[in-house]
């Protein structure tokens, strides 16, 4: 009988142990739902193309509207660049704002990027005002471009 105390016991703290975690942990941000039919693209330049080390990138879009990160409509957002990054920044946080995630918070369209000579890789991400990702994410096909000096 008191070994079943003990067992009932032990339980009973691990199990209010994690709760007390799950209750302290910061819930995750959500994710906007993406409209349907949302797309975004860039228009130039295009893939494959060979550019100077100074590149004017032009973003489109389909089906959401874009706006400055002050605006909390919905179905907007803004555009994000993907420079050489390997994969997506993850979907439970904010995208980062670093060298190879260049945010677009006033609803730019377009930017000129300094790229060192070589090939790199650009895609669009489009996140809400608190630069959430939408589910599903809004992602331009990844491009390559040739960067001569």
């Amino acid at each position: 009988m008191r070994r079943a105390a003990l067992i009932v016991f032990g339980f009973a703290l691990i199990s209010g142990i994690a709760l007390a975690q799950a209750a302290a942990s910061p819930a995750a941000p959500t994710r906007p739902k993406a409209p349907h039919g949302a797309k975004v693209f860039i228009i130039s330049p295009r893939n494959g193309a060979t550019v100077g080390e100074d590149v004017l990138v032009k973003f489109g879009v389909k089906h959401i509207t874009v706006a400055p990160a002050t605006d909390t409509a919905p179905n907007t957002g803004h555009h994000h660049l993907l420079i050489d990054a390997q994969e997506l920044p993850p979907l439970d946080a904010p995208i980062p704002n670093d060298a190879m995630h260049k945010h677009y918070g006033k609803g730019q369209t377009q930017d000129t990027i300094h790229l060192t000579p070589g090939d790199h890789t650009l895609q669009l991400d489009f996140a809400d005002y608190a630069h959430m990702q939408f589910d599903p994410p809004i992602v331009s096909r990844k491009i390559t471009v040739h960067v001569k000096p």
